[in-house]
């Protein structure tokens, strides 16, 4: 819906835009068609059932008598047409000959038949789509469970859930919310549910159900609003894992006073990338590698299985950078480490072919 805004109204413009799209979720829709272009294609047909039960009697207008003149001409034809498919049937003009009567039981039976049900499987359509609507919304909000909630879809976010996605993360599992209704649109053309707001607002996080999600992704566009919704997030979901980024160096300790589990600093983290590119061409390669989750080297964390229990770091298969053991996560080379425990977690880096597929525990890594 598009708007004349004259100076002065851009501010009433915008709320009264956020009231008409605030209360929004948007599934994933099925690929069918607009529903305009689905009753014109419907009326189209109709129409053409007409013109199709008109011309067969014009062609057989000899067996049909007209009782105001005794003669048929094309408009006779079609005004018996339309009285006959619409039921009315006056009966100033009727069969007469056995050939009519017979094109009637054969022909103009049926197609009276397809008129109505064309007729009636628009209405009933129109009439049910905002009910299927309430079923499917009403049946999403009862399985969902342990799922992702994605707070801004740009690029930041888009990238995450991708990387989330790759692992083996389902797109039925996986909720956005933007204030934006083109990127809600966006979203749920990628297959994601979506949720038009403010996420700021605890009503329009309950809408994503966040107090119900596993993991919490927040990537907005500015630092304090990452802060407002980590706040909102983390009082309304005590148990879910929060991972925030910001623009900021100097907002990271904010934002995880007020709830966030893990902050990147994305400016900070493309700058480093940048100057290990220069410094080292081919590390600045290794990294990106290792960024790009689902192919090439990646890194993941798996529990340690019992054959590995007892033994060094280096004596296992995969090439371990760290263990998680118990609030502590410790490099590959502290002497704390010693020997595996059968409760540890090792961050190993690993190859990913097109052939495999990793899926890293989604547990949250313990804190301090």
């Amino acid at each position: 819906m598009f708007h004349v805004k004259l100076p002065g109204q851009d501010a009433i413009a915008r709320q009264a835009d956020e009231r008409l799209v605030t209360r929004r979720i948007a599934l994933p829709r099925r690929r069918v068609e607009h529903p305009l272009r689905q009753v014109t294609k419907r009326v189209v047909i109709a129409l053409l059932v007409l013109v199709a039960t008109a011309l067969i009697v014009y062609a057989d207008r000899g067996g049909y008598t007209d009782n105001s003149d005794q003669s048929m001409d094309l408009l006779d034809c079609f005004y018996y047409a339309t009285v006959t498919l619409s039921t009315t049937g006056y009966g100033d003009i009727t069969p007469v000959s056995d050939g009519a009567r017979l094109t009637n039981i054969f022909l103009i039976t049926p197609l009276r038949v397809l008129f109505l049900i064309i007729l009636v499987g628009t209405t009933l359509e129109v009439l049910t789509e905002r009910t299927r609507e309430e079923w499917r919304l009403n049946r999403w909000r009862a399985t969902l469970r342990e799922h992702t909630v994605v707070i801004g879809f740009g690029t930041k976010g888009r990238s995450a859930i991708e990387t989330v996605c790759s692992t083996g993360l389902k797109k039925e599992q996986v909720v956005v919310v933007d204030p934006s209704s083109k990127v809600i649109e966006a979203a749920t053309s990628y297959g994601f549910a979506g949720v038009l707001g403010d996420a700021t607002r605890s009503d329009v996080l309950l809408r994503a159900e966040v107090q119900k999600a596993r993991q919490i992704i927040i990537a907005t566009q500015r630092d304090d609003t990452a802060v407002l919704v980590a706040l909102t997030a983390r009082q309304l979901n005590r148990k879910a894992k929060i991972v925030a980024a910001v623009r900021e160096e100097e907002n990271a300790p904010l934002l995880k006073q007020s709830g966030a589990d893990a902050v990147i600093t994305s400016a900070s983290a493309a700058g480093r990338l940048l100057g290990l590119s220069v410094l080292s061409p081919s590390a600045g390669m290794v990294m990106e590698d290792l960024i790009h989750q689902g192919s090439g080297l990646d890194i993941v964390e798996r529990p340690v299985i019992k054959a590995e229990v007892g033994k060094g770091v280096r004596e296992t298969d995969d090439l371990v950078v760290s263990v998680v053991r118990g609030h502590r996560v410790l490099g590959y080379d502290d002497p704390a480490v010693g020997k595996l425990q059968l409760m540890d977690r090792l961050i190993t880096i690993v190859r990913v072919t097109p052939h495999t597929q990793v899926a890293p525990d989604m547990r949250p890594l313990p804190q301090d």
